[in-house]
């Protein structure tokens, strides 16, 4: 579905989730600003037991000029409303959303998906916020979100809050939004800086004084009582600076469901992905490599886990979690490769970058791809490999002439891509389309490799990244290069199955 699509209505009502927050508000008034401009009568709205009370919620309507107006829920019945109903940061007939009838629904969410069969409905549980999901589908039309600063304003701040302050940014599409918009930096510190109430913080001191603690793997977890999620990631900040705490978990009620926030101040354990882990197949979390946090769906959770207390699921969950993978340094690490098999590359055409083509050499740049951001700087020897599914690998001028032959033609990726991977230089801002600068390249055949299949999850500390690990999961295969043994990395299973052939 595409905004487009519903401009065949002309009166539009756009509801937020009850007690809205920045999100919510942002994603629907950009909602309101793009059906504005195309002529429709649309109206902004949020209903439930109260009116917005928090100081930045206020400060935020009050400064942006937010046209949001609140429905008093009927004793007797929804309310209802003429024309098209979109429910946006929720999903209609969802418990945190008073229901309102109407002629025609549409859904606009980020959250798990827990409405079906309404055919207008765009849900993308991936994206850290509503607000980044609105924006590219704003955007796709063509509309200038820059030319409205209260727009843009609102979208950052709902990026912002949503993703605990940035710290919980993961997804490609949540970067390209905050480093394409403009925002009023001093309305962001006004509504940053009114976030925290005398209630809230008491809640965090009764918080701090209510963990529990495993002495084998040094880790804490707490519940909070119910507070704004920022709240969570204030608490988990503070833990981290006890001597004893090398990672956390933080989390708390919300109507429909658990927000959770993850702090790790060790290199063995990325926040991001132990966030992930925690939420797998109830929810979705995710973040930076010491900040991360995430949501789990109640409805899911009680499926799953009917008689399984909160603290008693996190504290499970984070001992399987460290139970779960081996660590290997791979300057250290000394391959068993006679329990290891012998393959070589299939002649398969892939991409590859030069990197000093792109950008001058000594440039620092940022290579985003779905997987996460790599940080590298321009040297003359560095060649960027694109490989079958968009993932990257960085490669030095002499192992790329030994594994590959250039091909003299454009690059271009046979499928449809989640994520096209991008190059940042991170002097000037300016952010390049990695595809747009690659050339073909083959494997030679010539290049080895041992490789066997994980049956237990790996963490592999790279020679040339020590201090960012590859993750291997059950089924995934680990190889090392034949004529160096300390090359070790992580090849995911569908990929090796693709490019790879056993040879004797």
């Amino acid at each position: 579905m595409k905004l487009s699509d519903l401009e065949k209505y002309g009166r539009i009502t756009i509801q937020c989730h009850d007690n809205p927050d920045a999100d919510a508000l942002a994603s629907g008034y950009g909602l309101y600003c793009y059906f504005q401009s195309r002529g429709k009568d649309v109206h902004l709205v949020y209903s439930g037991r109260t009116q917005i009370q928090k100081s930045n919620l206020r400060l935020m309507v009050e400064k942006l000029k937010l046209p949001v107006e609140y429905v008093q829920p009927r004793n007797q019945g929804p309310a209802s409303v003429e024309g098209l109903l979109i429910t946006v940061d929720c999903q209609y007939g969802a418990g945190n959303v008073t229901g309102l009838t109407a002629d025609h629904i549409a859904i606009i969410d980020h959250h798990q998906v827990e409405t079906k069969n309404i055919e207008l409905s765009v849900i993308s549980p991936n994206l850290g916020s509503c607000s980044t999901l609105v924006w590219k589908m704003l955007t796709d039309e063509g509309f200038a979100v820059d030319s409205d600063a209260s727009l843009g304003t609102a979208l950052y701040y709902g990026l912002y809050t949503d993703t605990n302050q940035f710290s919980e940014l993961y997804n490609p599409l949540d970067m390209d939004m905050r480093e394409a918009l403009n925002p009023d930096k001093s309305l962001i510190t006004l509504f940053r800086n009114s976030n925290l109430s005398l209630k809230e913080l008491e809640i965090a001191g009764i918080a701090m004084i209510r963990y529990s603690y495993n002495d084998d793997y040094e880790f804490a977890v707490i519940k909070a009582q119910p507070c704004d999620p920022n709240i969570l990631g204030l608490i988990s900040d503070f833990l981290l600076q006890v001597d004893a705490i090398k990672s956390c978990v933080v989390f708390n009620e919300v109507p429909d469901g658990y927000k959770f926030s993850v702090r790790s101040c060790i290199k063995e354990v990325n926040a991001s992905e132990l966030a992930a882990f925690l939420a797998k197949d109830i929810g979705s979390g995710g973040g930076h490599y010491e900040k991360a946090g995430g949501f789990i769906s109640r409805w899911r959770y009680e499926k799953n886990f009917p008689t399984l207390h909160t603290e008693a699921y996190f504290n499970n969950r984070m001992t399987q979690y460290f139970d779960s993978f081996e660590l290997i340094y791979a300057e250290e690490y000394q391959a068993d490769i006679g329990s290891m098999k012998k393959y070589k590359k299939r002649r398969i055409p892939v991409g590859y970058v030069k990197a000093d083509e792109v950008l001058p050499v000594g440039t620092p740049i940022t290579i985003r791809t779905l997987e996460g951001d790599i940080d590298l700087t321009v040297e003359e020897d560095l060649y960027i490999i694109i490989g079958l599914k968009g993932e990257v690998y960085p490669n030095r001028r002499e192992k790329f002439r030994r594994s590959y032959e250039i091909v003299d033609q454009k690059y271009r990726h046979g499928g449809e891509l989640e994520y096209t991977p991008t190059i940042k230089d991170r002097a000037e801002g300016s952010t390049l389309r990695l595809t747009d600068y690659a050339r073909v390249c083959v494997p030679t055949g010539e290049v080895k490799i041992y490789a066997k299949e994980l049956e237990k999850g790996v963490k592999v500390f790279t020679a040339w990244d020590k201090e960012k690990y590859m993750q291997g999961q059950p089924g995934d295969y680990l190889a090392v290069r034949c004529d160096d043994l300390h090359d070790v990395y992580v090849v995911e299973r569908n990929i090796f199955g693709e490019s790879y052939d056993e040879t004797v």
